[in-house]
């Protein structure tokens, strides 16, 4: 039998260290494997014995590209627990805060990590020579998301300005106005950035994919909204581990994630978008129409192209809430201490982030658990490349390869987010 096998020991082009293997037998994959051997982090347990208080700085560290999710979902996660509610201006600096990390992080991979794959490069500098408008058009889209989460997070990597019922500082009014300048410039730019990825030649390939994501009854979500499904799910975050379940296999240092029907399903940008499309902005919706997208979208190779929708969204929403902003009497609601579990769940950039905490009643950390995105994703990925690669086998082995990669970097894996835990059985005999 010929047999024929395609891999890859270091991905290029994601965060994080991670591999793939396709085995393929007479012209059928026989077994694809996506495998996180970047040693595990182990976040939960640095949580525990830790203050409540001290959750949104080091849920922080998990990722240097998306942060501000980690934070946003400790600090919902804690007010559940602690039975109190962040509205009116500070819930909207939130949204403020998660559209500059939407920017910046989607517009890292767009143009500098995935972006090459289809115009033929094996990376961003060189693909820089003949699209040198491009890349300082996406460096500078860039900047303007991490200035929004300078402005607000006190830096831009590892914000340190966001705590438990609000801000430890909220901005004048006067200073929002420069920023104000910046997004219109940025939704111009992030506008023919969905013209520009629109133009990519993309594999006509898609599946009939399970989308979980986030829904909130009037907004595009962001930090809050129940958790649906394309199947009928509709839950609150409380209910996760009602529905869903992680596993831990050998070739990985992430746990799995998977429906506990055994399903796998999909989160990201393609989830959120097709399951929230009626929630974009006018604009948004009608540069998703021109760039030929669908309200649902089920081919992973136009997922960069939904990506830098959701820039223009995140450009446009900013703008929104920086014309209606006022500032508020206090930077935060008070959190007193109280025994008790609780539950959030965001949309970071690369999808659905859930967090679990239970505390002590002086508001000592006693459980924790994160289940990441790329966690809940990697079965999805190894399920496309199972039915992907058997359409490319007229490729060389090199061709092969790179659509192999392609095909992961769709998902933007965050792989360095997904390994903050590892099963250890030790049997002293």
């Amino acid at each position: 039998m010929a047999r024929r096998t395609i891999k890859v020991d270091y991905l290029a082009r994601v965060e994080g260290e991670g591999a793939f293997k396709v085995v393929l037998r007479n012209g059928k994959v026989e077994n694809a494997e996506f495998r996180i051997f970047e040693p595990p982090r182990f976040f939960e347990a640095f949580l525990r014995g830790r203050a409540f208080t001290e959750a949104p700085d080091i849920t922080a560290r998990i990722c240097g590209i998306c942060p501000v999710a980690y934070q946003m979902s400790a600090v919902h996660a804690m007010e559940n627990a602690l039975g109190i509610t962040v509205a009116g201006p500070l819930r909207a600096l939130r949204r403020l805060l998660y559209c500059g990390e939407w920017i910046e992080s989607h517009t890292l991979h767009i143009y500098m990590l995935h972006a090459p794959d289809f115009l033929g490069y094996s990376g961003a500098i060189e693909m820089a020579r003949a699209h040198g408008e491009a890349v300082r058009r996406g460096l500078m889209l860039k900047q303007v998301g991490n200035e929004i989460m300078t402005l607000l997070g006190g830096r831009e990597i590892h914000p340190i300005n966001v705590r438990v019922g609000g801000f430890y500082r909220t901005p004048p009014k006067r200073d929002l106005a420069p920023l104000a300048e910046r997004l219109k410039w940025a939704r111009d730019a992030a506008l023919e950035t969905v013209r520009w990825t629109a133009g990519f030649d993309f594999p006509e390939r898609a599946r009939d994919y399970t989308f979980v994501a986030l829904r909130h009854a009037e907004e595009y979500p962001f930090n809050e909204g129940r958790i649906v499904s394309n199947r009928g799910l509709d839950i609150t975050a409380a209910q996760y581990e009602d529905y869903f379940e992680e596993s831990h296999l050998p070739r990985s240092n992430a746990l799995h994630a998977r429906l506990k029907d055994g399903k796998a399903y999909l989160v990201g940008p393609l989830a959120r978008y097709s399951l929230n499309f009626d929630r974009l902005s006018p604009l948004a919706q009608q540069a998703a129409r021109d760039a030929g997208l669908e309200p649902v979208c089920n081919n992973p190779y136009r997922s960069i192209v939904v990506r830098a929708v959701e820039v223009l969204y995140a450009c446009d929403e900013a703008l929104r809430i920086i014309a209606a902003y006022e500032e508020p009497e206090r930077p935060f609601v008070a959190a007193e201490p109280r025994a008790g579990v609780g539950f959030g769940a965001t949309e970071a950039p690369r999808g659905l982030l859930y967090h679990r905490y239970r505390l002590e009643s002086d508001g000592t950390i006693q459980e924790a658990r994160i289940v990441p995105p790329t966690s809940q994703n990697q079965a999805s990925i190894e399920e496309d490349l199972v039915n992907f690669v058997e359409s490319f086998l007229d490729l060389p082995d090199d061709a092969l390869r790179q659509r192999c990669e392609q095909t992961v970097r769709n998902y933007d894996p965050c792989i360095s987010c997904a390994t903050h835990f590892l099963r250890l059985d030790i049997n002293r005999g």
